[in-house]
């Protein structure tokens, strides 16, 4: 008995020690689905080639997902070390293994706040102008795990509609992410959709950052083709995650990293976050209890 033991102490040892071995030779990124796969890939490159250095690690990969949920169950299963969640994504992992990852910092907008908008979108030929046209079309949203893009929606649209979202439209449906969401508006598969933006200086620029601004930048949303229908209230910021069971100094070198980046690369700041942001302050799980609440009490989980 006493040898049998022995060996499991042995075995979970050598467990123990390949998870810290893990820690110093590979980083591994996961980035949300939603957009075009080597854009997301293109907007990491950065990381990449900087993070090996910084943490002592062989190599850094990233590790695209088709949708929300790949990254979030990567996280849950241990084989993601960081990715930038949104707050649904982040509520539903800490629902399902609340010691999974760690939320340690969240994006500032160039006004100082730290927070950010649902927007719904129609096409400006649509002949919609306000929230309340929806009624009896086609609602898309972006993806089931997206706060602003299905979570905030579902939960304050009913008071300004008067109405459950499903019996005031005719019809609801995903459209596999934010950008291709917009992309389904404009070919009409949607009559409307919800997205996100900082809400900061003008919807005809797609404001200063979320996905209405990167679609501008890449070149494949013209402003003056939508019209916003209806602005949510503040949304917080996504959670930068890591996951728990990393060692504690890679953790705070990798914390740094990320704290630094707006001064030290503003492009690849830039890149990675889609947009203009004055830079990253620190958040607990205590700043998303109201995301977890109201996920916990209209999704379940």
């Amino acid at each position: 008995m006493l040898k049998k033991t022995l060996l499991a102490a042995v075995a979970l040892g050598a467990l123990a020690g390949a998870a810290h071995a893990e820690d110093l030779k590979e980083f591994r990124i996961g980035i949300l689905g939603g957009e075009n796969e080597a854009d997301r890939l293109r907007n990491y490159q950065c990381m990449t080639e900087k993070l090996p250095a910084v943490l002592g690690v062989e190599k850094v990969s990233l590790f695209p997902a088709a949708d929300y949920d790949g990254v979030i169950q990567g996280l849950l299963g241990g084989t993601l070390d960081y990715a930038e969640l949104g707050a649904s994504g982040f509520a539903k992992i800490y629902l399902a293994k609340a010691d999974a990852v760690e939320p340690i910092l969240t994006t500032v907008q160039t006004d100082g706040s730290m927070g950010y908008y649902s927007i719904m979108v129609a096409r400006k030929d649509s002949g919609m102008t306000k929230v309340t046209d929806i009624k009896g079309k086609k609602l898309g949203f972006a993806d089931p795990d997206s706060t602003s893009g299905y979570l905030v929606p579902s939960v304050t649209l009913p008071e300004v509609l008067g109405a459950p979202v499903k019996e005031y439209v005719a019809e609801t449906g995903f459209g596999g992410g934010h950008e291709n969401l917009v992309l389904e508006v404009l070919k009409g598969t949607f009559d409307a959709g919800t997205t996100f933006g900082s809400g900061v200086g003008d919807f005809k620029d797609g404001y200063t950052s979320g996905n209405l601004r990167k679609m501008v930048d890449k070149g494949i949303l013209n402003m003056d083709d939508l019209v916003e229908l209806w602005k949510s209230p503040l949304i917080p910021n996504g959670p930068v995650v890591v996951r728990t069971s990393m060692n504690e100094d890679m953790k705070a070198k990798f914390k740094k990293f990320m704290m630094d980046l707006p001064t030290s690369d503003p492009a690849c700041f830039s890149a990675v976050q889609g947009g203009d942001f004055k830079g990253f302050t620190e958040v607990n799980v205590d700043f998303y209890k109201p995301i977890i609440d109201a996920r916990k009490s209209t999704i379940g989980g």
